[in-house]
């Protein structure tokens, strides 16, 4: 994982042009709409343009409408270079559903791909919040079902984990979560910075 310090801004690297598709929970917020502009806004400080999954037109109450904003995200992800997927946990110890997809379709496009969590918690502290925990006779960590609890130290789903180390850039947390994890894109912007310096050669 990459970890900053809180309160540090990044560098701005100029004179570079890459389109990222902005996914995440983010769209579920009550002022989803102003995230997007905040999130676009801090892309094009660093010389990116940040593609908003609400950007996109759909007559939410026509029949089709969750089919249009698939055709519609999916278009966008296409146009893309990259995805900044935010992993922060929604509803439960993992990252929100749509968001891993996401990240999964343009990881099997050969896209670039960054990601970041503002609740830096390994999985398995994530998973107590819900459940009893307990270690097993073989030294596994199981829930309240039996099912293991996977134990890497890693805040998600180890398949999320290696998409970025094998198509993009190790996830970004902050070292402790922020007030409002909603809100504070501190570890957007890291994740902007580092498809900067992509972009422009300066960072594998």
């Amino acid at each position: 994982m990459i970890r900053f310090a809180p309160g540090k801004t990044p560098n701005k690297i100029a004179g570079v042009l890459m389109k990222i598709y902005l996914a995440g929970p983010d769209v579920f917020l009550p002022d989803a709409l102003d995230i997007g502009k905040r999130k676009a806004a801090i892309c094009a400080r660093h010389g990116m343009r940040g593609l908003y999954p609400l950007d996109n037109a759909v007559d939410l109450t026509a029949s089709d409408a969750s089919l249009e904003i698939f055709k519609g995200n999916e278009a966008m992800m296409d146009a893309a270079d990259a995805v900044i997927a935010n992993l922060t946990p929604l509803r439960g110890p993992g990252a929100d559903a749509g968001t891993v997809y996401e990240l999964g379709y343009m990881a099997g496009r050969g896209k670039f791909c960054l990601a970041y969590s503002n609740d830096p918690t390994a999985y398995a502290e994530r998973v107590r919040r819900f459940d009893s925990v307990t270690k097993s006779a073989d030294g596994r960590l199981t829930d309240s079902n039996g099912l293991t609890v996977e134990d890497f130290g890693w805040p998600d789903n180890l398949m999320m984990i290696h998409a970025l180390d094998l198509h993009g850039a190790k996830l970004v947390t902050p070292r402790q979560a922020p007030p409002d994890i909603w809100h504070d894109l501190t570890s957007f912007e890291a994740c902007v910075v580092l498809a900067a310096g992509h972009a422009s050669g300066k960072t594998g």
